[in-house]
């Protein structure tokens, strides 16, 4: 093992860029890792900064078809939803990076793994835990929260003047308003003017999505098809447009999502260091697979098996925020919902139509719902009498409460 070899999480922003130079002036050999998931990146542009600020070696991987697979469909299959509203883009993407930085480190035999994550936000905790799970024996840097180097840098002008003293080369100088994050799950927006939490996001700031004011004034209709909770084709019903390929419909329900207005969220989130954040997402074809399969589960997954999976949703959610992708909490909920996830399939009709995604029609080959039994008009095998008995019973505990409240005069 090389004593001083670092794999660096390399963004090309200016943060990463200065941490890389920073590294290099400390006796450090610095391999610079770009990850793909999707991000609207000139990736060839990046790596060649990183070489011309010093980095020994530049790996640029296309992690797009794994974060779709093993992370963004296991998500909402799972029914993650972070405090009701955010659909884990963000936390989805810190494991898929981690691990394949882990994978380089010890293809490099290098010692150290760092990254650029500020020490006030969730990313560092993400990124951390999952080195610490994957391989526990590589050091970790994480310069902001380093004392000299936050002496060192107390802000954005000292980092872009360090960047000039050492000609690194950085893509943008100007002050952002707000700061952002991209991947194929979302693009997430905060900071900056958003850290007021009654001002409205400004109109110009979505990339992904259009105002749904300004969508189309024609519904588009499109029809997903599940197996085991997972999408294995999409066809629109308009056009005929179909995709199997698991990353090509992900996309494909990303532009529809962002020409109907679909998946925009702007909340108050608590993060896992205990700070309150405003954070500001788009997430449309997420939004739409999420709204789809919750429809499918209504007819295909068994009550109470739905009702324990839901029970556990919201823990599954503050684990992927929380930044425990790889830990034994993760396995023994990951082996439960797969469970939960046999024959959940079938394919659901939905309408997508200024922000909203309506499922107009559902249909699954191990539906249990049966159309006679719930018939008002037909019998079919229920009889009606014995809801008389089933009320009964379970009105008795109710009768019992209501009795100890007269008897102790509490009967208000």
């Amino acid at each position: 093992m090389h004593a001083k070899k670092v794999v660096l999480a390399y963004s090309g922003g200016l943060d990463t860029a200065c941490i890389l130079k920073v590294l290099q002036q400390r006796g450090y050999e610095v391999i610079a890792y770009v990850a793909d998931v999707g991000q609207q990146e000139d990736f060839d542009e990046i790596a060649d900064r990183a070489r011309r600020t010093g980095a020994s070696k530049v790996y640029v991987e296309n992690l797009q078809r794994e974060f779709v697979t093993d992370f963004i469909f296991p998500a909402i299959a799972g029914n993650a939803v972070y405090e009701n509203r955010y659909l884990l883009g963000t936390s989805l993407a810190r494991p898929v990076i981690a691990k394949k930085q882990v994978e380089i480190a010890l293809e490099e035999d290098a010692s150290h793994v760092a990254h650029g994550a500020t020490g006030k936000g969730n990313d560092q905790v993400r990124f951390e835990l999952a080195y610490a799970a994957l391989a526990p024996h590589l050091q970790v840097i994480s310069l902001w929260k380093d004392r000299e180097f936050l002496q060192q840098f107390r802000g954005r002008s000292d980092l872009l003047a360090f960047a000039r003293q050492h000609d690194i080369p950085v893509e943008a100088t100007a002050e952002k308003p707000y700061s952002s994050d991209e991947n194929l799950m979302h693009r997430s927006y905060e900071a900056g003017l958003l850290e007021d939490p009654f001002a409205p996001p400004p109109a110009d700031m979505f990339k992904l999505t259009v105002a749904p004011e300004d969508a189309p004034d024609v519904p588009e209709h499109i029809e997903i098809e599940f197996k085991d909770a997972t999408p294995v084709r999409v066809e629109n019903l308009d056009d005929g447009t179909v995709y199997i390929d698991p990353l090509d419909l992900f996309v494909y329900l990303n532009r529809l999502g962002g020409r109907h207005g679909i998946g925009r969220v702007d909340m108050v989130e608590n993060r896992f260091v205990g700070i309150k954040s405003r954070g500001v997402y788009e997430t449309p074809g997420g939004t739409i697979l999420h709204c789809a399969l919750r429809d499918l589960e209504g007819v295909a997954m068994d009550r109470e098996v739905l009702r324990l999976r839901d029970m556990l949703s919201p823990r599954f959610a503050e684990i992927i925020y929380n930044g425990f992708w790889f830990s034994p909490e993760m396995d023994f909920i990951a082996a439960a919902f797969s469970q939960a996830e046999r024959l959940i399939d079938g394919r659901v009709r939905v309408k997508l139509y200024k922000g909203n995604v309506i499922c107009e029609g559902r249909e699954s080959p191990s539906s249990l719902y049966d159309r006679e039994l719930s018939s008002m008009d037909v019998a079919g095998g229920y009889d009606q009498e014995d809801a008389r008995g089933f009320i009964r019973i379970n009105a008795l505990r109710l009768r019992a409460h209501k009795l100890i409240l007269r008897k102790t005069g509490q009967d208000e």
